[in-house]
C-alpha cells in the first residue's frame, strides 16, 4: 500500500498538474501521521479536527479551501502553500487517512478536483 500511494503522488504531482505538494497523512493512534507525499518538508503529526486534515478526517468529508489564509486554525507546514485541498479516505464508513494536495497559487481547486479526487480516493483500500 504504502508504494502505491508513493506512486498516486508522484502522478499526481508531475504528471496532472504541477501541485506544490500532494501526500498522504494515515491515521494512527488517534492521530494524523504523515506517510508517502511528494513535495518540501511537511509536518509529521496532526491532531483530529486541526487544521484542514484534521478537519476533514474528523468530519469525513472533502474541505477545499481556496485562500489557507482566511481558514481559521489553518496549519502553515510551509508558508508558500496558498490554497488546499482535502480529501478523506474512507472504506467500510471508516476515515483511516487523508490525502491532502497544496497549491502555491490563491483558489486553484474546484467541484472538478474535489469529483476526481474522491474518486481516485475511493480506489484506495487499506
Amino acid at each position: 500500500m504504502i508504494a502505491n500511494l508513493a506512486n498516486i503522488c508522484a502522478v499526481l504531482k508531475y504528471n496532472i498538474r504541477d501541485f506544490f505538494w500532494v501526500g498522504f497523512y494515515l491515521i494512527k493512534n488517534g492521530e494524523l501521521v504523515l506517510g508517502p507525499y511528494q513535495g518540501p518538508l511537511a509536518c509529521t503529526r496532526i491532531s483530529m479536527g486541526k487544521g484542514v486534515c484534521g478537519k476533514a478526517a474528523s468530519q469525513g468529508e472533502t474541505i477545499i479551501v481556496p485562500d489557507v489564509n482566511n481558514f481559521s486554525g489553518h496549519i502553515a507546514c510551509s508558508n508558500l502553500s496558498k490554497s488546499e485541498i482535502v480529501v478523506p479516505i474512507i472504506n467500510n464508513g471508516n476515515v483511516w487517512g487523508v490525502l491532502d494536495v497544496d497549491s502555491d497559487n490563491i483558489n486553484m481547486f474546484d467541484e472538478t478536483d474535489k469529483k476526481y479526487l474522491e474518486e481516485l480516493c475511493s480506489w484506495i483500500k487499506p
